[in-house]
């Protein structure tokens, strides 16, 4: 689900004299435009430069796309809102970005309540992004509108991503690596009730992000008497230009952890992937059934709390790295809440030996 990272800007100032609006179909080259002057070609969502899809997206109701336009008619800065189905009813908020010019006022932030606000009317549960975590710029802006951190993706950005704002901090040169993510759900109305049914280790932690964040749902023991298939259903998802690949779990069986860690291998070392995340329905008791069962065996660590478009609800996503060079001074938070996160998920890393060098 994730394609467009925020990445904004150092907020300073305020920025005035600036008309934050929806932009139309016709209007798509601008985001192009923008894109290619913040990234060159190496934004991670290619969809970007191609006007045409752009214009589709928006005319089908699948993009809401908004910007911030100055006095002569300037295009400053851009975020949107992606519906991942018809009956979705949490967005996927991202391709947030910034021109040079307007960096350091506050011109995100204005964006995205924007955008926070037609989806509080429309009657939206809220919204998922992602924010990149090689600075706290973005995750500041998030925080400070009322969104809450749901967990981190370490290792999610490759080092082939390149944004002039960000590739330089404090004036000096930053070598170029794998970065991280960080997740975060900002609520606009409630949502119904739904069981989440939480591993007994992460129970804890999962708790705590549904309380905090406002997630719908209520977190629930799973009866470890509940039968289980033979066979565990999942299919797996490659992202290409990111040289990582989700294994996203429909049905969890009695084969769990077999399966499973057999398909990580497979994609670590045939296919040489750098990241292999596990996507787990929180909605099913047999997610935590299967993830108490093998505890102390089975190769991923926590990541965090997420929406997945091919499975109902939110997931419990899961991460094992192939020998990527870790460096947690590189990874940064904006709030108290989101440093906790960060150490537990680092923690479970070097717990579960996730990071296989």
């Amino acid at each position: 689900m994730i394609g467009g990272v925020e990445c904004s800007e150092v907020d300073d100032t305020s920025l005035t004299d600036t008309t934050i609006r929806f932009m139309e179909p016709d209007e798509s080259e601008l985001l192009t435009e923008l894109v290619t002057a913040a990234y060159g070609s190496t934004y991670d969502a290619e969809w970007v430069y191609q006007p045409e899809e752009i214009a589709r997206r928006i005319t089908a109701g699948e993009l809401i796309s908004i910007v911030g336009v100055d006095a002569h008619g300037q295009v400053l800065g851009h975020t949107a809102l992606m519906k991942e189905s018809d009956d979705s009813r949490v967005l996927h908020s991202g391709v947030a970005v910034v021109s040079e010019a307007a960096r350091g006022q506050h011109l995100f932030t204005q964006l995205k309540s924007f955008g926070a606000n037609w989806a509080r009317s429309s009657g939206y549960f809220g919204l998922f992004s992602e924010a990149t975590a090689a600075h706290p710029f973005s995750q500041k802006a998030n925080v400070d509108l009322g969104a809450m951190e749901t967990g981190f993706l370490i290792g999610w950005i490759p080092p082939t991503v390149v944004n002039d704002a960000a590739l330089s901090m404090n004036g000096e040169s930053k070598e170029l690596r794998r970065e991280s993510v960080a997740l975060f759900y900002l609520k606009t109305n409630d949502g119904h009730d739904r069981p989440i049914y939480a591993p007994r280790r992460h129970d804890r932690v999962i708790t705590e992000l549904v309380a905090a964040t406002g997630l719908r749902g209520v977190v629930a023991e799973a009866d470890s008497s509940t039968p289980l298939p033979d066979e565990t259903e999942f299919f797996v998802t490659t992202k290409a230009d990111h040289n990582l690949a989700i294994i996203t779990v429909t049905e969890p069986g009695r084969d769990f952890a077999l399966k499973i860690t057999s398909q990580m291998q497979y994609l670590m070392d045939h296919d040489g992937r750098s990241a292999v995340y596990l996507d787990l329905p929180l909605e099913r008791p047999g997610s935590a059934i299967v993830l108490d069962q093998h505890d102390a065996d089975l190769p991923f660590a926590f990541g965090g709390i997420f929406p997945n478009l091919h499975v109902s609800g939110d997931v419990l996503r899961l991460t094992a790295l192939n020998g990527v060079a870790l460096h947690p001074h590189d990874i940064s938070s904006a709030s108290d809440h989101g440093r906790e996160l960060l150490e537990y998920v680092l923690a479970d890393l070097d717990r579960t030996g996730a990071n296989q060098i």
